[in-house]
């Protein structure tokens, strides 16, 4: 109950939008502010008229002039400690002041149309928005995708970046040291600039997954958080053309957003929505700027399923709808990725909604195709456009419980958390001008882009620009003699045409997604591959983990080559008289056919 001596907000008790933003100031401001109709208490006032207090709100101060209108709701909403900003601004700054009184005079004067939106923006009764089981719950399931990231990397790193790997790290360190002398560690921010080994590597990804089950179960969390994004930055640059992915750069901004939204979750939830905003958003734009016929003609999902990176067998079966259905997806491609993000920067209910949307749309993509963790982080920031007052009708008491065992924010919290948020804002904003092509940073802004740009704070986003129509595969083929030949496979990407195409969700096959982009560019583009035929002919055992299929599994080949082949989905009648998933067709050599004759010795065969 109010203090005796309380601030009075006195209010039109006929009116319906008041009672409605009054039932929303009692919660906010708990106690410290009292409420009252002026047809109760009218007579005590008699220095304010009935026409005033009918036109707006007034604020009875102890020893103070009263305050009415805009003025008189930004003081409330201070004195209940809810917010202090706008009161602030409203104070400092006299044009705020005009253009909010101006806003309270036309709202005050349709009080009828302001309910009926209000109760479509934010529903009934009007409430403060928590946050607290949201956020709880939000930076569980990040841990989840921390875990499926470290630990389907680590599982594929000693193969890939390890000393016996493809790409091996320490020789692109040392290189990268050798170039750019002290620079090279603002550049390159990396643990692994201590040790390299392939012993090392495996140590970070391993402490990763352990950190991501400490923050499953809520162990530590303000520890955990910042080390997490700082072991999978690591891995990130270590990892060359292998990590070069647009998810790894979304966990790390995801990752950082999560150590301010432990801090200050209201400020941090709406620092994740607008990054989901300027995410989906750019991804609905670079589709259009890109000036592919296929998405200007709608038909771009006529090649999608066939031709994505790693497709599943229910791929096939949307591979084979009516034209009309996949015009119809591309339509809704385009709702969700140029509409619906205009949805999360409002209200409530049309915040719900598009959660619902975006929901909807990843998980049509994750029956679809194998995108790893991609979609699961999306699904995650969905969450964070709901709020308490609508997750907990669905879930159980005992996890609310826990979720409400809040830890108290350290009164450094702001000193730590404003100026981070300030960089990322100012970061992000100078991105997503360069990418809406309204700007370009130059100057100092373009000094603060380039030397945040390794720590992946902030991010340019875009996704499938251009689509592909052709669908080419890169087959690594050994033989002993030169003229029978023996197919590699890789877990999850085509190859023999009678296996059904695999679900990889949420691991990350990342050379089966390497060798779907160099099968679109040419071999000088690729050199890498040149590590990859080394290591098969040298039968590196922590290569070969890398393929479900070794042909060779006692000595490695003598030789080996890269085919390039057009694979594309069989229709039902194919498949009938076949059993194939796919046609595939020879289209010629990728890489020449390379010779191993002594053990430290490599050229091309007759």
């Amino acid at each position: 109950m109010p203090r005796g001596d309380a601030p009075l907000l006195i209010y039109d008790g006929d009116c319906a939008f008041c009672r409605y933003c009054v039932h929303y100031a009692r919660a906010a401001t708990d106690g410290t502010v009292a409420f009252q109709p002026y047809q109760a208490v009218a007579g005590d006032y008699p220095g304010i008229s009935e026409a005033q207090f009918r036109a707006a709100v007034q604020l009875i101060q102890p020893e103070l002039p009263p305050l009415a209108g805009a003025a008189a709701t930004f003081r409330t909403l201070e004195l209940g400690g809810h917010t202090r900003i706008p009161a602030r601004l409203y104070r400092l700054l006299p044009p705020f002041a005009v253009v909010s009184e101006w806003g309270y005079r036309l709202v005050a004067k349709n009080r009828g149309a302001a309910l009926r939106v209000s109760r479509w923006l934010f529903g009934e009764p009007l409430c403060p928005t928590t946050v607290t089981s949201t956020t709880w719950l939000f930076l569980r399931l990040l841990a989840v995708v921390y875990l499926a990231a470290f630990g389907s990397f680590t599982w594929q790193a000693a193969g890939l970046i390890g000393e016996q790997g493809i790409l091996p790290a320490r020789e692109f360190l040392a290189a990268v040291g050798g170039s750019y002398g002290f620079e090279r560690y603002p550049l390159l921010p990396t643990l692994l600039w201590l040790d390299a080994s392939t012993g090392s590597i495996l140590a970070v990804g391993l402490a990763g997954c352990g950190l991501s089950l400490l923050l499953v179960v809520d162990r530590y969390t303000r520890l955990v958080l910042p080390c997490l994004y700082l072991l999978y930055l690591s891995l990130l640059h270590v990892a060359q053309r292998f990590m070069a992915y647009q998810w790894d750069i979304l966990l790390l901004e995801c990752g950082f957003l999560a150590m301010l939204l432990d801090w200050r979750p209201h400020l941090g939830i709406w620092l994740y929505r607008w990054l989901l905003f300027r995410f989906l958003l750019l991804s609905g734009l670079v589709k259009l700027w890109s000036g592919d016929p296929v998405w200007r003609d709608f038909s771009a999902l006529k090649y999608h399923f066939e031709t994505q990176p790693l497709p599943n067998v229910v791929a096939w079966y949307a591979d084979q709808l009516p034209d009309w259905a996949l015009r119809a997806g591309v339509a809704c491609v385009f709702v969700v990725e140029l509409v619906v993000p205009f949805l999360v920067l409002l209200p409530r209910r049309p915040r719900r909604l598009a959660a619902i949307l975006i929901a909807l749309f990843q998980l049509s993509i994750i029956l679809s195709g194998s995108y790893n963790f991609f979609n699961l982080l999306t699904l995650c920031l969905c969450l964070l456009l709901l709020d308490d007052r609508y997750l907990e009708r669905y879930l159980p008491q005992w996890l609310i419980r826990r979720a409400n065992r809040q830890r108290r924010c350290h009164p450094a919290a702001g000193g730590i958390a404003y100026p981070a948020v300030a960089c990322y804002l100012l970061l992000s904003a100078l991105l997503l001008g360069a990418s809406l092509h309204w700007f370009r940073p130059v100057g100092v802004a373009g000094r603060l882009v380039y030397w945040s740009s390794p720590w992946h704070i902030a991010n340019s986003y875009g996704l499938f620009a251009v689509m592909t129509t052709e669908r080419r595969e890169i087959l690594l083929e050994g033989s002993r003699d030169g003229r029978q030949w023996r197919s590699y496979e890789l877990p999850y990407k085509p190859g023999d045409p009678g296996r059904a195409p695999g679900w990889a969700t949420p691991l990350q096959p990342r050379l089966d997604w390497q060798l779907w982009f160099a099968a679109m560019q040419s071999p000088a583009e690729n050199r890498w591959i040149q590590g990859l035929v080394a290591g098969l002919l040298k039968g590196e055992p922590p290569i070969l983990r890398l393929f479900t299929r070794n042909p060779f599994p006692e000595n490695p080949p003598r030789y080996l080559r890269a085919s390039l082949y057009r694979y594309r989905f069989t229709t039902y009648e194919e498949r009938r008289e076949t059993g194939n998933w796919w046609h595939r067709e020879y289209l010629g050599e990728y890489w020449p056919v390379t010779a191993w004759r002594l053990p430290l010795e490599r050229d091309t065969a007759p």
